[in-house]
């Protein structure tokens, strides 16, 4: 995943959204005669943070843009607005359609047979996972994958309920070290403890069963259900109902092979003391 300013000069503040917002927020601060430490200090980060925004050459986080509507006058969440745009243009084309759908979802359904998905990895988990493709702006990429975790904790509307399957070997293969596995374990089960949650571990009893692609699925208050397939080098959404209703089998399947939420909890635990004490 890369950051992509825009398909134009990225050095135009009229034509590439990350600039756009970096220039916006400089004449903002100028206007009001701000020193960069002084804005730094208003919406809690450094002076080099503002300075890198201000160059649109670090992407910023939702809390910057709050911060910026409060700092300024007559912002009127102007910041947020243009940081919506912004995180958009975070993510590679590919990846921006399901990204807006799964905005939009009331219901997100999840199998990983390897690693712990995007959307429910703890910061240090990520970022090692991210880390793995050698990227020249982690930063950024690891901004755009937590910013979609607010679907999960949103104010705004109801959260996203979530439904998440993983093989016992997700929580056996380490990642990173075992201070991230503690984390991202507990994070996993506090996740599973949510009453709109599920999460299901299928234990490991020597027998594959099958599935060894990621995919998902997601539902909404009003139309179809669309699936979701992670791959290499890039996933794809399904939305032809033949499609979307194999999915839907194979997902039911994965849940009736699995453990039952509070056994999953159980599994968890098990391997948090036993594998990461």
């Amino acid at each position: 995943m890369t950051v992509e300013l825009s398909p134009d000069d990225a050095t135009d503040p009229g034509l590439s959204p990350l600039r756009n917002f970096g220039n916006e927020v400089m004449l903002e601060r100028m206007r009001m005669n701000m020193s960069r430490v002084e804005l730094g200090r208003a919406v809690a980060c450094g002076e080099s943070l503002v300075a890198k925004i201000e160059r649109g050459d670090r992407v910023p986080q939702r809390e910057f843009a709050e911060g910026c509507d409060r700092v300024f006058p007559y912002a009127n969440g102007r910041f947020v607005r243009l940081w919506r745009l912004v995180i958009r243009y975070a993510y590679p084309p590919w990846f921006r359609p399901y990204v807006a759908l799964e905005e939009k979802a009331t219901m997100v359904r999840m199998f990983n047979p390897q690693l712990i998905p995007g959307l429910v990895q703890t910061p240090d988990y990520a970022r090692a996972i991210l880390r793995t493709g050698r990227p020249d702006n982690l930063d950024e990429l690891l901004t755009a994958r937590l910013e979609r975790q607010r679907i999960l904790v949103r104010e705004d509307k109801p959260p996203a309920n979530l439904r998440l399957v993983l093989n016992e070997a997700v929580l056996r293969n380490v990642v990173g070290d075992p201070a991230i596995m503690r984390g991202q374990l507990a994070h996993l089960r506090d996740l599973g403890e949510v009453p709109r949650n599920r999460v299901q571990i299928i234990p490991d009893r020597g027998r594959h069963h099958g599935y060894q692609c990621p995919f998902g699925l997601l539902s909404f208050s009003e139309g179809a259900d669309v699936a979701h397939v992670d791959g290499f080098p890039r996933g794809y959404v399904l939305a032809e109902p033949d499609d979307v209703s194999a999915a839907q089998g194979a997902y039911d399947l994965l849940t009736a092979m699995a453990a039952s939420p509070d056994e999953s909890a159980e599994l968890i635990g098990v391997i948090l003391k036993g594998c990461y004490p």
